[in-house]
Protein backbone atom coordinates (compact mmCIF):
# COMPACT_ATOMS: atom_id res chain seq x y z
CA UNK A 1 0.00 0.00 0.00
CA UNK A 2 1.05 3.60 -0.66
CA UNK A 3 1.10 5.89 2.49
CA UNK A 4 -0.45 9.36 2.10
CA UNK A 5 1.47 12.41 2.30
CA UNK A 6 0.38 15.28 4.34
CA UNK A 7 0.96 19.10 4.86
CA UNK A 8 4.26 20.82 3.20
CA UNK A 9 5.05 17.12 1.94
CA UNK A 10 2.73 16.42 0.06
CA UNK A 11 4.14 17.21 -3.25
CA UNK A 12 7.41 15.75 -3.35
CA UNK A 13 5.60 12.34 -1.64
CA UNK A 14 3.28 12.14 -4.76
CA UNK A 15 6.43 11.88 -6.74
CA UNK A 16 8.06 9.05 -4.69
CA UNK A 17 4.99 6.76 -3.25
CA UNK A 18 6.19 4.80 -0.53
CA UNK A 19 5.67 0.75 -1.10
CA UNK A 20 4.66 -0.69 2.41
CA UNK A 21 4.67 -4.65 2.99
CA UNK A 22 4.42 -7.02 5.25
CA UNK A 23 6.64 -10.05 5.84
CA UNK A 24 8.29 -11.52 2.82
CA UNK A 25 6.27 -9.35 0.79
CA UNK A 26 8.74 -6.56 1.51
CA UNK A 27 11.86 -8.08 -0.08
CA UNK A 28 9.83 -7.41 -3.58
CA UNK A 29 11.52 -10.40 -4.86
CA UNK A 30 10.55 -11.50 -8.97
CA UNK A 31 9.18 -15.08 -9.38
CA UNK A 32 10.90 -17.02 -12.20
CA UNK A 33 7.73 -18.98 -13.56
CA UNK A 34 8.64 -21.71 -16.40
CA UNK A 35 5.54 -21.99 -18.86
CA UNK A 36 5.78 -25.71 -20.20
CA UNK A 37 8.00 -27.46 -21.63
CA UNK A 38 4.81 -29.71 -21.59
CA UNK A 39 2.35 -27.00 -20.91
CA UNK A 40 -1.31 -27.35 -23.22
CA UNK A 41 -1.02 -23.88 -24.32
CA UNK A 42 2.12 -23.86 -25.81
CA UNK A 43 1.51 -25.84 -29.45
CA UNK A 44 4.29 -28.50 -28.49
CA UNK A 45 7.25 -28.95 -26.09
CA UNK A 46 8.60 -25.49 -25.66
CA UNK A 47 9.39 -23.73 -22.51
CA UNK A 48 8.85 -19.89 -21.62
CA UNK A 49 11.01 -18.79 -18.92
CA UNK A 50 9.24 -15.89 -17.54
CA UNK A 51 10.38 -13.35 -14.74
CA UNK A 52 7.29 -12.05 -13.15
CA UNK A 53 6.78 -8.49 -11.10
CA UNK A 54 3.53 -9.57 -9.15
CA UNK A 55 1.14 -10.45 -12.19
CA UNK A 56 3.48 -8.23 -14.66
CA UNK A 57 5.86 -10.00 -17.02
CA UNK A 58 9.20 -8.38 -16.55
CA UNK A 59 11.40 -10.50 -19.15
CA UNK A 60 10.97 -13.47 -21.43
CA UNK A 61 12.86 -15.68 -23.09
CA UNK A 62 11.83 -18.49 -25.26
CA UNK A 63 13.71 -21.81 -24.62
CA UNK A 64 13.71 -24.33 -27.77
CA UNK A 65 15.28 -27.79 -28.83
CA UNK A 66 13.27 -29.94 -26.95
CA UNK A 67 12.34 -31.84 -29.82
CA UNK A 68 15.00 -30.95 -32.49
CA UNK A 69 15.07 -33.36 -35.41
CA UNK A 70 18.03 -32.38 -36.74
CA UNK A 71 16.81 -32.16 -40.39
CA UNK A 72 19.36 -29.95 -41.99
CA UNK A 73 21.68 -32.43 -41.14
CA UNK A 74 19.98 -35.40 -42.82
CA UNK A 75 19.51 -33.46 -45.87
CA UNK A 76 23.70 -33.96 -46.29
CA UNK A 77 23.23 -37.73 -46.18
CA UNK A 78 20.09 -37.95 -48.28
CA UNK A 79 19.70 -38.03 -52.15
CA UNK A 80 17.73 -34.93 -53.85
CA UNK A 81 14.45 -37.74 -54.36
CA UNK A 82 14.96 -38.44 -50.66
CA UNK A 83 14.94 -35.01 -48.71
CA UNK A 84 11.38 -33.87 -49.57
CA UNK A 85 9.87 -36.40 -46.96
CA UNK A 86 12.35 -34.44 -44.41
CA UNK A 87 10.95 -30.97 -45.53
CA UNK A 88 7.62 -32.22 -45.54
CA UNK A 89 7.40 -32.28 -41.94
CA UNK A 90 9.12 -29.84 -39.56
CA UNK A 91 5.67 -27.63 -39.98
CA UNK A 92 3.14 -30.51 -40.00
CA UNK A 93 0.16 -28.08 -40.69
CA UNK A 94 1.97 -26.84 -44.14
CA UNK A 95 3.18 -30.19 -45.80
CA UNK A 96 2.78 -29.64 -49.25
CA UNK A 97 3.95 -25.73 -49.05
CA UNK A 98 7.17 -26.91 -47.41
CA UNK A 99 8.42 -29.73 -49.95
CA UNK A 100 7.24 -26.87 -52.87
CA UNK A 101 10.43 -25.16 -51.41
CA UNK A 102 13.14 -28.03 -51.79
CA UNK A 103 11.98 -28.66 -55.12
CA UNK A 104 11.85 -25.13 -56.50
CA UNK A 105 15.62 -24.95 -55.58
CA UNK A 106 16.84 -28.13 -56.70
CA UNK A 107 14.94 -27.54 -60.27
CA UNK A 108 16.54 -23.93 -60.01
CA UNK A 109 19.75 -25.51 -59.56
CA UNK A 110 19.09 -27.73 -62.55
CA UNK A 111 17.64 -24.95 -64.53
CA UNK A 112 14.57 -26.89 -65.67
CA UNK A 113 11.19 -26.41 -66.58
CA UNK A 114 8.13 -27.54 -65.17
CA UNK A 115 4.93 -28.75 -67.19
CA UNK A 116 2.32 -25.95 -67.11
CA UNK A 117 -0.32 -28.43 -65.77
CA UNK A 118 1.91 -29.30 -62.78
CA UNK A 119 2.69 -25.34 -62.19
CA UNK A 120 -1.03 -24.84 -62.21
CA UNK A 121 -1.36 -27.79 -59.46
CA UNK A 122 1.02 -26.68 -57.52
CA UNK A 123 -0.79 -23.48 -57.00
CA UNK A 124 -3.99 -24.96 -56.38
CA UNK A 125 -2.68 -27.58 -53.82
CA UNK A 126 -0.41 -24.93 -51.89
CA UNK A 127 -3.80 -22.87 -51.19
CA UNK A 128 -5.48 -26.07 -50.25
CA UNK A 129 -2.97 -26.37 -47.54
CA UNK A 130 -3.14 -22.75 -47.06
CA UNK A 131 -6.64 -23.32 -45.86
CA UNK A 132 -5.76 -26.34 -44.09
CA UNK A 133 -3.29 -24.68 -41.81
CA UNK A 134 -5.18 -21.38 -41.27
CA UNK A 135 -8.85 -23.15 -39.85
CA UNK A 136 -6.81 -25.48 -37.72
CA UNK A 137 -5.23 -21.89 -36.14
CA UNK A 138 -8.93 -20.17 -36.34
CA UNK A 139 -10.84 -22.77 -34.60
CA UNK A 140 -7.47 -23.53 -31.83
CA UNK A 141 -6.79 -19.82 -30.93
CA UNK A 142 -10.64 -19.21 -29.55
CA UNK A 143 -9.98 -22.46 -27.82
CA UNK A 144 -7.06 -21.16 -25.80
CA UNK A 145 -8.87 -18.05 -24.58
CA UNK A 146 -12.10 -20.49 -23.53
CA UNK A 147 -14.11 -21.08 -26.88
CA UNK A 148 -14.55 -24.72 -27.57
CA UNK A 149 -17.44 -24.01 -30.12
CA UNK A 150 -15.30 -23.06 -32.89
CA UNK A 151 -12.71 -25.91 -33.19
CA UNK A 152 -15.61 -28.31 -34.14
CA UNK A 153 -16.23 -26.39 -37.09
CA UNK A 154 -12.93 -25.88 -38.38
CA UNK A 155 -12.38 -29.97 -38.05
CA UNK A 156 -15.73 -29.88 -40.41
CA UNK A 157 -13.80 -27.66 -43.04
CA UNK A 158 -10.71 -29.55 -42.76
CA UNK A 159 -12.13 -32.81 -43.05
CA UNK A 160 -13.90 -31.87 -46.05
CA UNK A 161 -10.79 -30.20 -47.99
CA UNK A 162 -8.22 -32.84 -46.20
CA UNK A 163 -10.20 -35.85 -48.22
CA UNK A 164 -9.26 -34.18 -51.06
CA UNK A 165 -5.85 -33.79 -50.30
CA UNK A 166 -6.00 -37.43 -49.25
CA UNK A 167 -7.51 -38.67 -52.34
CA UNK A 168 -4.73 -37.26 -54.56
CA UNK A 169 -1.56 -37.87 -52.64
CA UNK A 170 -2.16 -40.82 -50.57
CA UNK A 171 -1.55 -39.12 -47.31
CA UNK A 172 -3.22 -37.35 -44.70
CA UNK A 173 -0.58 -34.93 -43.25
CA UNK A 174 2.57 -35.57 -44.88
CA UNK A 175 1.44 -35.55 -48.60
CA UNK A 176 4.98 -36.56 -50.59
CA UNK A 177 3.30 -35.07 -53.73
CA UNK A 178 5.99 -32.77 -54.82
CA UNK A 179 8.56 -34.05 -57.18
CA UNK A 180 11.58 -32.58 -58.63
CA UNK A 181 10.05 -31.57 -61.66
CA UNK A 182 6.74 -31.73 -61.25
CA UNK A 183 3.83 -34.24 -58.84
CA UNK A 184 4.13 -37.53 -58.50
CA UNK A 185 1.20 -38.73 -60.86
CA UNK A 186 -1.49 -37.30 -62.87
CA UNK A 187 -4.80 -36.95 -60.66
CA UNK A 188 -7.74 -39.12 -60.00
CA UNK A 189 -10.68 -39.10 -62.47
CA UNK A 190 -13.07 -36.09 -61.48
CA UNK A 191 -10.98 -34.82 -58.93
CA UNK A 192 -10.91 -31.61 -60.00
CA UNK A 193 -14.89 -31.65 -59.40
CA UNK A 194 -14.50 -33.15 -55.80
CA UNK A 195 -11.88 -30.34 -55.34
CA UNK A 196 -14.59 -27.60 -56.50
CA UNK A 197 -17.18 -29.28 -54.22
CA UNK A 198 -14.84 -28.84 -50.92
CA UNK A 199 -14.00 -25.30 -51.83
CA UNK A 200 -17.84 -24.47 -52.36
CA UNK A 201 -18.52 -26.38 -49.29
CA UNK A 202 -15.63 -24.57 -46.73
CA UNK A 203 -16.92 -21.21 -48.47
CA UNK A 204 -19.95 -21.69 -47.56
CA UNK A 205 -19.81 -22.50 -43.76
CA UNK A 206 -17.09 -19.68 -43.53
CA UNK A 207 -19.34 -17.01 -41.71
CA UNK A 208 -19.69 -18.91 -38.48
CA UNK A 209 -15.86 -17.85 -38.03
CA UNK A 210 -17.30 -14.28 -38.83
CA UNK A 211 -20.13 -14.49 -37.03
CA UNK A 212 -19.15 -16.46 -34.24
CA UNK A 213 -15.52 -15.80 -33.14
CA UNK A 214 -15.40 -12.43 -34.70
CA UNK A 215 -18.83 -11.36 -32.99
CA UNK A 216 -17.88 -12.34 -30.00
CA UNK A 217 -17.67 -9.64 -27.33
CA UNK A 218 -15.54 -12.12 -25.12
CA UNK A 219 -13.06 -12.52 -27.59
CA UNK A 220 -12.71 -8.92 -29.01
CA UNK A 221 -12.26 -7.92 -25.12
CA UNK A 222 -9.43 -11.18 -24.77
CA UNK A 223 -7.94 -9.87 -27.61
CA UNK A 224 -7.96 -5.99 -29.02
CA UNK A 225 -5.43 -3.88 -27.89
CA UNK A 226 -3.02 -6.82 -26.51
CA UNK A 227 -0.06 -7.59 -27.76
CA UNK A 228 0.73 -5.42 -29.95
CA UNK A 229 3.51 -5.67 -32.27
CA UNK A 230 4.64 -2.37 -34.13
CA UNK A 231 5.88 -2.64 -37.36
CA UNK A 232 9.88 -2.06 -36.73
CA UNK A 233 10.14 -4.95 -34.12
CA UNK A 234 8.69 -7.18 -37.19
CA UNK A 235 11.71 -5.70 -39.41
CA UNK A 236 13.93 -6.29 -36.67
CA UNK A 237 13.28 -9.81 -36.04
CA UNK A 238 12.22 -11.15 -39.83
CA UNK A 239 8.56 -11.53 -38.70
CA UNK A 240 6.87 -12.46 -41.46
CA UNK A 241 3.32 -13.91 -42.68
CA UNK A 242 -0.04 -13.09 -41.43
CA UNK A 243 1.58 -11.76 -38.00
CA UNK A 244 3.67 -9.02 -39.98
CA UNK A 245 0.91 -8.06 -42.34
CA UNK A 246 -1.44 -7.59 -39.36
CA UNK A 247 1.07 -5.05 -37.65
CA UNK A 248 1.09 -3.16 -41.02
CA UNK A 249 4.43 -4.35 -42.95
CA UNK A 250 2.70 -5.52 -46.47
CA UNK A 251 4.76 -8.22 -48.06
CA UNK A 252 3.91 -11.18 -49.85
CA UNK A 253 5.86 -13.43 -51.84
CA UNK A 254 2.98 -14.26 -54.18
CA UNK A 255 2.73 -10.85 -55.37
CA UNK A 256 5.97 -9.11 -54.71
CA UNK A 257 8.00 -11.88 -55.88
CA UNK A 258 5.88 -14.67 -57.63
CA UNK A 259 5.97 -18.11 -58.29
CA UNK A 260 4.28 -20.84 -59.38
CA UNK A 261 1.44 -19.56 -61.13
CA UNK A 262 0.76 -16.22 -58.34
CA UNK A 263 2.16 -14.22 -61.43
CA UNK A 264 -1.02 -14.72 -63.51
CA UNK A 265 -3.19 -14.53 -60.22
CA UNK A 266 -2.96 -10.89 -59.46
CA UNK A 267 -6.79 -9.88 -60.13
CA UNK A 268 -7.46 -12.77 -57.57
CA UNK A 269 -4.37 -12.07 -55.01
CA UNK A 270 -5.60 -9.86 -52.17
CA UNK A 271 -3.01 -9.24 -49.69
CA UNK A 272 -4.67 -8.18 -46.21
CA UNK A 273 -2.64 -6.25 -43.87
CA UNK A 274 -4.16 -4.14 -40.41
CA UNK A 275 -2.44 -1.39 -39.01
CA UNK A 276 -3.21 -2.57 -34.99
CA UNK A 277 -0.78 -4.96 -34.89
CA UNK A 278 -2.26 -6.92 -31.82
CA UNK A 279 -3.97 -10.50 -31.36
CA UNK A 280 -7.30 -9.27 -32.55
CA UNK A 281 -5.55 -8.27 -35.66
CA UNK A 282 -3.63 -11.02 -36.38
CA UNK A 283 -6.37 -13.05 -35.90
CA UNK A 284 -8.61 -10.97 -38.87
CA UNK A 285 -5.89 -11.13 -41.24
CA UNK A 286 -5.81 -15.02 -40.73
CA UNK A 287 -9.47 -15.07 -41.31
CA UNK A 288 -9.40 -12.81 -44.42
CA UNK A 289 -6.36 -14.90 -45.58
CA UNK A 290 -8.32 -17.60 -45.58
CA UNK A 291 -11.48 -16.60 -47.37
CA UNK A 292 -8.74 -15.57 -50.15
CA UNK A 293 -7.52 -18.84 -50.52
CA UNK A 294 -11.39 -19.90 -51.26
CA UNK A 295 -10.69 -17.33 -54.16
CA UNK A 296 -7.36 -18.58 -55.32
CA UNK A 297 -8.26 -21.74 -55.27
CA UNK A 298 -11.70 -21.63 -57.72
CA UNK A 299 -9.37 -19.65 -60.28
CA UNK A 300 -6.96 -22.12 -60.21
CA UNK A 301 -9.36 -24.93 -60.57
CA UNK A 302 -11.01 -22.57 -63.52
CA UNK A 303 -7.42 -22.08 -65.21
CA UNK A 304 -7.22 -26.15 -65.46
CA UNK A 305 -10.29 -27.04 -66.82
CA UNK A 306 -9.01 -24.92 -69.92
CA UNK A 307 -5.94 -26.59 -70.26
CA UNK A 308 -5.21 -29.65 -72.62
CA UNK A 309 -4.38 -32.79 -71.18
CA UNK A 310 -0.57 -33.53 -70.83
CA UNK A 311 2.56 -34.32 -68.63
CA UNK A 312 2.83 -32.73 -64.65
CA UNK A 313 6.20 -33.90 -64.22
CA UNK A 314 9.67 -34.46 -66.05
CA UNK A 315 11.07 -37.07 -66.67
CA UNK A 316 14.56 -37.66 -64.35
CA UNK A 317 17.83 -39.61 -64.98
CA UNK A 318 18.32 -42.27 -62.38
CA UNK A 319 20.83 -40.54 -60.49
CA UNK A 320 19.96 -37.10 -60.07
CA UNK A 321 22.58 -34.80 -59.35
CA UNK A 322 22.47 -31.12 -59.32
CA UNK A 323 25.50 -29.34 -60.69
CA UNK A 324 28.12 -27.13 -58.65
CA UNK A 325 26.90 -24.07 -57.26
CA UNK A 326 24.43 -22.05 -54.90
CA UNK A 327 21.01 -20.97 -54.76
CA UNK A 328 18.25 -19.80 -52.26
CA UNK A 329 14.53 -20.37 -53.23
CA UNK A 330 11.80 -19.22 -50.88
CA UNK A 331 8.08 -19.06 -51.03
CA UNK A 332 4.64 -17.61 -48.78
CA UNK A 333 4.28 -20.41 -46.52
CA UNK A 334 1.02 -20.14 -44.36
CA UNK A 335 2.76 -19.20 -41.55
CA UNK A 336 5.32 -16.85 -43.50
CA UNK A 337 8.60 -16.91 -44.95
CA UNK A 338 10.15 -20.21 -45.63
CA UNK A 339 13.46 -20.48 -47.57
CA UNK A 340 15.91 -22.90 -48.82
CA UNK A 341 19.79 -21.91 -49.11
CA UNK A 342 21.02 -25.40 -51.20
CA UNK A 343 24.71 -25.41 -51.67
CA UNK A 344 25.98 -28.14 -54.31
CA UNK A 345 29.12 -29.75 -54.84
CA UNK A 346 27.89 -31.85 -57.89
CA UNK A 347 26.90 -34.83 -55.43
CA UNK A 348 23.54 -36.62 -55.86
CA UNK A 349 23.55 -35.16 -52.39
CA UNK A 350 22.93 -31.45 -51.21
CA UNK A 351 26.57 -30.44 -49.68
CA UNK A 352 24.85 -27.97 -47.53
CA UNK A 353 20.77 -27.37 -47.05
CA UNK A 354 19.95 -24.72 -44.77
CA UNK A 355 16.07 -24.20 -43.98
CA UNK A 356 14.88 -20.89 -42.96
CA UNK A 357 11.57 -21.34 -41.21
CA UNK A 358 8.56 -19.06 -39.83
CA UNK A 359 8.16 -20.01 -36.99
CA UNK A 360 11.84 -19.68 -35.84
CA UNK A 361 11.68 -15.70 -36.47
CA UNK A 362 8.02 -15.20 -35.45
CA UNK A 363 8.26 -16.88 -31.87
CA UNK A 364 11.64 -14.95 -30.87
CA UNK A 365 9.81 -11.77 -30.76
CA UNK A 366 7.81 -12.95 -27.90
CA UNK A 367 11.34 -11.53 -26.14
CA UNK A 368 10.05 -7.89 -27.23
CA UNK A 369 5.78 -8.87 -27.08
CA UNK A 370 5.38 -10.06 -23.69
CA UNK A 371 7.25 -7.82 -21.27
CA UNK A 372 5.08 -5.28 -19.72
CA UNK A 373 1.93 -7.37 -20.56
CA UNK A 374 -0.08 -9.21 -17.47
CA UNK A 375 -0.01 -13.60 -17.06
CA UNK A 376 -3.18 -13.17 -18.00
CA UNK A 377 -2.63 -12.09 -21.52
CA UNK A 378 0.12 -14.54 -21.61
CA UNK A 379 -2.00 -17.39 -23.66
CA UNK A 380 -3.66 -14.95 -25.46
CA UNK A 381 -0.61 -13.32 -26.61
CA UNK A 382 1.51 -16.89 -27.48
CA UNK A 383 -1.75 -18.25 -29.57
CA UNK A 384 -2.12 -14.93 -32.19
CA UNK A 385 1.70 -16.14 -33.15
CA UNK A 386 0.10 -19.26 -34.96
CA UNK A 387 3.45 -21.15 -34.66
CA UNK A 388 4.92 -24.67 -35.27
CA UNK A 389 7.18 -25.63 -32.78
CA UNK A 390 8.56 -28.25 -34.91
CA UNK A 391 9.23 -25.58 -37.73
CA UNK A 392 11.45 -23.25 -34.76
CA UNK A 393 13.11 -26.59 -33.69
CA UNK A 394 14.09 -28.13 -37.15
Amino acid sequence: MTAAPTGDAAPAARTAPLTVGIGGAAEQTDMVLNIGPQHPSTHGVLRLRLVLDGERIVTAEPVIGYMHRGAEKLFEARDYRQIIVLANRHDWLSAFSNELGVVLAVERMLGMEVPERAVWLRTLLAELNRMLNHLMFLGSYPLELGGITPIFYAFREREDLQAVMEEVSGGRMHYMFNRVGGLKEELPAGWTDRARAAVRATRARMDVFDRLVLGNEIFRGRTRGVGVLPPRTVHAYGVSGPIGRASGVDFDLRRDEPYLAYGELGGTLRVVTREEGDCLARFEVLLAQTHNSLDLAEACLDRLAELPPGPVNQRLPKVLKAPEGETYAWTENPLGLNGYYLVSKGEKTPYRLKLRSASYNNIQVLTELLPGTLVADMVAILGSMFFVVGDIDK
